[in-house]
């Protein structure tokens, strides 16, 4: 049996999570316009969930909303019903209990919202494709 280490841990959980969670499942190709969704766009039952966005950040399209998954989740995913995407792949993110947030690319910084985790995964990056976790 291989050795446990520090990244098949992580690797492990996260793909426990992504199983776990609803996923929303975007089609997007390249885009070029930023906008920004407004507060009517996440329902009246956001439970004090951050802002939704779509934008353009360094050439890759970020994406942040209200998970969708056919219920009411409280308290039951990591991202407190919180989706966030880069380049149409989900990035899976956390609140923490201080209130900051965290991705499973950039797990040691954490950040104000989930709009702050997308910037900093895609400045971790550096350019390279987010790869889906496996299911199962």
């Amino acid at each position: 049996m291989p050795e446990l280490s520090r990244r098949r841990a992580l690797t492990a959980a996260a793909a426990l999570a992504a199983a776990a969670g609803a996923t929303a499942v975007t089609t997007a190709g390249p885009a070029t316009a930023v906008t920004t969704a407004g507060p009517a766009a996440a329902g009246a039952h956001d439970h004090g969930l951050p802002e939704p966005f779509d934008e353009v950040y360094k050439g890759r399209r970020i994406q942040g909303r209200a998970a969708g998954g056919g219920g009411h989740h409280h308290g039951g995913g990591h991202g407190d019903g919180y989706a966030v995407f880069v380049d149409g792949v989900e990035l899976h993110v956390m609140r923490n209990a201080d209130g900051t947030w965290i991705s499973v690319v950039s797990h040691y910084a954490p950040v104000a919202d989930p709009r702050a985790a997308a910037r900093a995964a895609v400045d971790e990056l550096q350019g390279a494709r987010l790869v889906p976790f496996p299911a199962n």
